[in-house]
């Protein structure tokens, strides 16, 4: 299903062709439900929770509090300091995802809480009084703006604002504001995957009203996002102040801007005036497994006011992290010059006062590598701390630490030690697989992977006059099963094993199966093949006519192939060696260069056992098994496959 949302604008004449945006935001775990109020606003972004002195929120919403939340993550955003970070929007902060050319539910035309064209236009305020401690001068926190309002809106009046005052009676009123315009603004939708900013104009066209999804385009990224920067102001020791966050919608009210806000904090001394900060995102998804490509985003921001000029030597290198290669031509930066050479990235370039600039580039895991391997990245920035042209101070990269389960510096902690680290996971191994059919989709075939990853079971589809697929109800222990039901009419199907990336072989097989009398004659036939389709072993479920009525007395008996002396039968414990109806499991165990057929009934135990010789190719060597029947009758017996499991022994 297509993810899609639609923008509108207003300026001069409203256009009544063009459709609204809205961008929503993906939920991660709340503080606590409901609405909220200024104290988890507060306590959210606070470092030091014994700071605040009281605290206020005020938004347009007039039906809650839906221009806030807290959170514990969002996408690539997670809290700077602590668990939780707050986010403010003009629109809903924390909202479900959009369906396909959907808007937000139970609103028309995009989010809007006042007065669609006039004014007051949404906002949403955050304001907290603080007591400075003694010996503190600076206050700092940490903010990133994202919003739909690029590219359209770039170098225009008509784009959401974000504003931080901070009030104070020693030091006077300073005040920072982003929009769009800032120069701290350089991050797009391809960097803020899961934050409901990572959204593309279905055309390619960023630059147009048009409708938007979640599918990544180059070009066609539909919102950005300023780096995650931090901020200072003034202060002195001992007084209180006003700290004042406002999110505020120019213009319009339809395009939707958010903010984050985190780690409110006092210092005693002002901060250097680089900050540097790293992400990643792995592009095959969790868990990070070799093979998998990661992309780093490294945002430099300059704080300070005065420009950090382009000095001899780089001004930022990073070396490619150890179990990694480079990916040919992915290095990008949003201004200056970056290049790649010797295993090391490196840029160079100016930043001006407030601004920043986004640096990417990816890796691939290299093969081979073992659970527990590590990644471990850490670029430099090489900077002039006193504007004598020369870069004399150094800032290592300083990103959200990522929760990698591992307590590397013996603190008890896994999510704080090296931020830049994560763990591949590889895959172990596996003794045992197991197909139960319960993820699958029932009327299907079936597939099954082991690690997220690793596809090592799939089947083909019934064709007409045959059923092939999952069972929507019907099974034994597990949530689903396998049901087939042939007829000679059709094709042979076939169960389809891939063994290669775990180094192992088959050792033996099992599966529980049910099955029922018929009104005629049938039967079904499994053939255990290699690659090249040669005969590992055969099994037949035979319908036979023992008795007179041939409405009641078809009963149906199991076979396996001994190459010295053709079928034989594999008896049950009920008289004649019969399968009633009821369920049973079959078990092929490799012994040597023979194979064990082992009959297990439900309640009962082992009821049969059977020793035969292999066929044409070794049992090790099982990649498919054919399904296919002799006959073409009318009412065709139903037959059902449980958990099915196979186990594996190194190569």
């Amino acid at each position: 299903m297509k993810t899609s949302l639609c923008k509108h604008i207003t300026i001069g004449v409203v256009t009544a062709l063009l459709v609204s945006v809205l961008v929503m935001i993906y939920p991660s775990e709340q503080i606590r439900a409901g609405e909220y109020d200024r104290l988890d606003l507060a306590y959210a972004v606070l470092a030091n929770q014994s700071t605040l002195v009281s605290s206020q929120y005020e938004d347009k919403d007039t039906s809650g509090t839906r221009q806030c939340i807290v959170l514990e993550s969002l996408g690539t955003l997670v809290p700077t300091e602590g668990t939780t970070f707050a986010l403010l929007s003009t629109g809903i902060a924390g909202s479900t995802p959009v369906t396909t050319d959907g808007l937000n539910p139970g609103d028309e035309r995009g989010t809007w809480f006042r007065n669609k064209y006039g004014k007051p236009r949404d906002w949403a305020e955050l304001t907290l009084v603080l007591q400075v401690p003694a010996y503190m001068h600076y206050l700092y926190y940490d903010v990133q703006f994202l919003s739909a309002e690029y590219p359209e809106y770039v170098g225009s009046q008509y784009n959401d604002k974000f504003t931080a005052t901070v009030d104070s009676l020693s030091q006077g009123t300073s005040e920072y504001t982003i929009d769009v315009n800032s120069g701290d603004f350089v991050l797009n939708a391809h960097d803020l995957p899961g934050t409901g900013f990572d959204i593309f104009a279905q055309s390619g066209n960023p630059n147009l009203v048009d409708w938007v999804d979640t599918t990544p385009r180059i070009p066609g990224a539909d919102a950005g996002a300023t780096a995650l920067v931090t901020r200072e102001h003034p202060v002195s020791p001992h007084e209180q102040i006003t700290l004042t966050f406002h999110i505020r919608d120019t213009g319009d009210n339809l395009f939707d801007s958010a903010v984050f806000i985190d780690n409110v904090m006092f210092s005693g001394y002002a901060k250097t005036e680089i900050i540097a900060r790293k992400t990643l995102q792995d592009l095959n998804g969790t868990p990070l497994e070799y093979g998998d490509t990661i992309r780093y985003t490294i945002t430099i921001s300059n704080i300070g006011s005065a420009t950090q000029n382009d000095n001899l030597g780089n001004e930022f290198e990073d070396v490619i992290p150890e179990n990694t290669t480079y990916v040919p031509e992915s290095a990008a930066a949003t201004s200056g010059t970056v290049d790649y050479a010797d295993g090391t990235i490196t840029w160079n370039g100016a930043i001006a006062p407030e601004s920043s600039v986004a640096l990417t580039f990816e890796v691939t895991v290299n093969d081979g590598l073992l659970n527990g391997a590590l990644v471990s990245n850490q670029g430099t920035v090489y900077w002039d701390s006193n504007e004598d042209g020369t870069n004399d101070a150094t800032e290592l990269t300083d990103d959200p630490a990522v929760d990698d389960g591992i307590d590397q510096d013996g603190d008890g902690e896994t999510n704080d030690d090296d931020p830049t680290t994560i763990t591949v996971t590889s895959y172990e191994a596996p003794d045992e697989l197991t197909e139960d059919f319960s993820d699958d989709t029932p009327g299907e075939s079936a597939t099954q992977t082991y690690c997220y990853y690793y596809q090592w079971f799939e089947t083909t589809g019934g064709t007409l006059g045959s059923i092939f697929e999952v069972a929507s109800s019907y099974h034994y222990s597990t949530a689903r099963s396998f049901k087939t039901q042939l007829r000679s009419s059709g094709d042979p199907q076939y169960w389809y094993y891939n063994l290669t990336p775990f180094g192992r072989v088959i050792d033996w097989w099992e599966i529980w199966f049910a099955c029922g009398n018929a009104s005629e004659a049938s039967d079904l036939v499994l053939e255990f093949k290699n690659g090249a389709e040669n005969d590992i072993a055969k099994i037949k479920f035979d319908y036979l006519l023992e008795g007179t009525d041939p409405l009641t007395d078809y009963v149906v008996k199991l076979y396996y192939w001994d190459p010295s002396s053709g079928w034989r039968l594999l008896a049950s414990d009920y008289l004649g060696g019969y399968l009633y109806n009821g369920w049973y499991k079959l078990r092929l165990e490799k012994n040597g260069s023979n194979i064990n057929y082992l009959l297990y009934r439900a309640g009962e135990g082992l009821v049969d056992s059977k020793l035969a010789g292999q066929l044409s190719s070794p049992f090790s060597n099982l990649e498919s098994i054919k399904w296919y029947t002799t006959e073409d009758p009318v009412v065709c017996p139903m037959m059902f496959w449980d958990e099915h499991k196979i186990g594996l022994t190194p190569t």
